[in-house]
């Protein structure tokens, strides 16, 4: 299967509500699933600014407010109504890479590295395989797999279950069907589905470092049951056989440390200035991107790692876990 890259920028915490025309619309039978309903849909609906569109937004409006320019100032530089600045900050106007490295100089951006970046970002047109999703998962599902999907290397640590490219296809099903708000099973399958997609990014050949970090705690909730939960260690050992995955455990033996309690996953960008973190909230997942955030969670993703066992004792623990099923 060929997993084709999209362009676009993240965004924080909220993302844009889309507007659904007052006309009524009507919409075709579905006999192939939620899926293709929604990318019925897709042509009916104003598009959403895929993640890194606006990520590149974000990144514009922080230069701007740190030079303290205003629109108006930076619409020169581009001979374009003010406007204009607002909308590709808010991701709702593409902007050319020519323009973002225009809008850097006049901003006094100094680093060439991250301006190279952050205009090789706006430049990408391309779609992913994602967006075969959107109006079928809820968009923070999307934009996280498309950053795992550009990350230079992710670091995921997880308390309650594994991290969701190692599930299996039967564990991930029992987490759905156990979700705080009820899914329908056509929507269960839906969300498996994609989550078995983000897990071929992590299988692919050449993959970038995936490193995961696992309190025992998760590597004994059975989901589904003792079987389901056997079935899933085991790929997880499977898994972490490979050259770019890194499976390690946090023990009950640990104890409790600071940042204990948060499901993380750092995702590094072509430059640090373009991480991305990611935490699971009720809501969904919710993205952080500040300086200060990125700063901060790299000290307890340091933490985490201090606190875990080594690989092979992780492995071991692992098979331990798995025959007491």
């Amino acid at each position: 299967m060929t997993i084709r890259p999209v362009s676009g920028a993240s965004q924080t915490v909220e993302h844009s509500a889309v507007h659904v025309p007052a006309d009524p619309i009507l919409v075709p039978s579905d006999p192939a699933g939620l899926a293709q309903r929604s990318r019925w849909m897709l042509g009916h609906m104003p598009p959403t600014p895929s993640a890194r569109r606006q990520r590149v937004g974000i990144e514009l409006r922080k230069m701007r407010d740190a030079a303290g320019t205003t629109t108006a100032e930076a619409a020169t530089i581009l001979g374009v109504d003010r406007t204009k600045i607002t909308l590709i900050e808010q991701a709702l106007y593409a902007v050319t890479p020519e323009r973002v490295v225009a809008l850097a100089h006049k901003y006094g951006e100094t680093n060439s590295e991250f301006v190279t970046a952050l205009a090789t970002m706006a430049g990408d047109r391309s779609k992913g395989w994602w967006e075969e999703y959107r109006g079928a998962v809820p968009i923070g599902f999307l934009d996280l797999a498309e950053h795992e999907y550009y990350a230079r290397a992710t670091q995921s640590y997880q308390i309650c279950h594994p991290p969701g490219p190692m599930q299996n296809e039967r564990y991930s099903r029992a987490i759905f069907r156990d979700a705080q708000t009820p899914l329908t099973p056509r929507t269960v399958e839906t969300r498996i589905e994609h989550r078995m997609r983000r897990a071929e990014v992590l299988m692919a050949e050449g993959a970038p470092p995936y490193t995961a970090v696992v309190h025992e705690a998760a590597l004994r909730m059975q989901f589904g049951g003792r079987d389901s939960l056997r079935e899933q260690l085991e790929w997880m050992l499977e898994l972490s056989e490979r050259p770019h995955v890194t499976l390690r455990v946090i023990s009950f033996a640990a104890g409790g440390f600071k940042g204990s309690g948060q499901a993380l996953v750092y995702m590094s960008g072509p430059v640090p200035r373009l991480d991305t973190l990611q935490y699971d909230t009720v809501e969904g997942p919710t993205f952080l991107h500040t300086t200060e955030h990125l700063d901060k969670y790299r000290r307890i993703i340091e933490v985490m790692a201090e606190r875990s066992l080594s690989v092979d004792d992780s492995r071991n623990l692992i098979t331990q876990i798995k025959k007491e099923l």
